[in-house]
């Protein structure tokens, strides 16, 4: 299985890559990493899921930010080159957002693109 690490692409911000470390933390695993990928589905066509996982699968792309370990699968990772995954914590709203230069357009609900 071979696993590539590189520093491009997509992109967590320090205060996203902090809520994932806090979120592991609670769990109490340490072999969990935060998956984040883009499959088809949604009004626009597209839909993004992060998920924590524990399995790397052949070609899988590693980002690291600090302690916090990305995984994006080969398929996945173009449609994300330049995409930035943040954490809000705000009245109206509260979670991960993902800005995606690659994205054409989205669908008013917010979860998917296309």
């Amino acid at each position: 299985m071979t696993t590539e690490v590189t520093l491009t692409g997509l992109a967590l911000t320090d205060v996203a890559a902090a809520k994932v470390a806090a979120l592991l933390a609670q769990e109490g695993r340490d072999d969990l990493n935060l998956r984040v990928a883009v499959q088809p589905g949604g009004c626009s066509g597209l839909r993004y899921q992060l998920y924590f996982d524990d399995r790397n699968q052949e070609g899988d792309v590693v980002r690291e930010f600090g302690s916090v370990k990305v995984i994006v699968d080969k398929m996945s990772d173009p449609y994300l080159m330049g995409a930035t995954v943040d954490f809000v914590d705000t009245i109206e709203k509260q979670g991960f957002t993902i800005d995606n230069p690659n994205a054409q357009g989205s669908c008013a609900c917010g979860d998917s693109f296309n």
